[in-house]
């Protein structure tokens, strides 16, 4: 009896940890929308590689209408989308934002970096001038909060 209690409390153990994995898997995939010209998009796209994420690049010619679709805004916009465990990522999101975000789950469609900030990941080296805001927002929504802020 204690041996088909301890066989079962090891295979749902390890049922558990096989969904847990596959699930931790699943959120480290992004895919990123960006058009053919763009280097720095490749810059972030290869930093979240060098992270320990899973890339995969969608290169268009025409980013309007995804952008459109994901609910990212003008006010928001930036070089490129990403897709990441259901939320959206705009822009030249910090790795430290990315992970807050996974950690803390929020209900928000997503993170922008508007624009393309000097010194933001994938922008270049940030230096003691680097200061940036992402924000979260949601789609439809005009009212965007601030999530996580660089420098000063």
């Amino acid at each position: 009896m204690k041996r088909v209690v301890l066989a079962t409390l090891i295979a749902t153990l390890s049922g558990v940890a096989a969904l847990t994995q596959a699930q931790a898997d699943q959120a480290s995939h992004l895919t990123i929308y960006k058009t053919p010209w763009c280097g720095c998009c490749s810059a972030w796209a290869e930093k979240l590689k060098e992270a320990g994420f899973s890339v995969a690049i969608n290169t268009m010619e025409d980013l309007d209408l995804i952008k459109q679709q994901l609910g990212i805004t003008d006010e928001l916009a930036s070089c490129h989308s990403a897709l990441l465990d259901g939320y959206v990522l705009e822009g030249h999101v910090p790795l430290e934002a990315i992970d807050k975000l996974l950690d803390e789950r929020p209900k928000l469609t997503g993170l922008a970096t508007p624009g393309m900030p000097a010194g933001s990941l994938g922008m270049g080296e940030p230096d003691a001038d680097t200061s940036y805001v992402v924000y979260g927002f949601k789609s439809g929504s005009t009212q965007y909060i601030p999530f996580y802020k660089v420098g000063n």
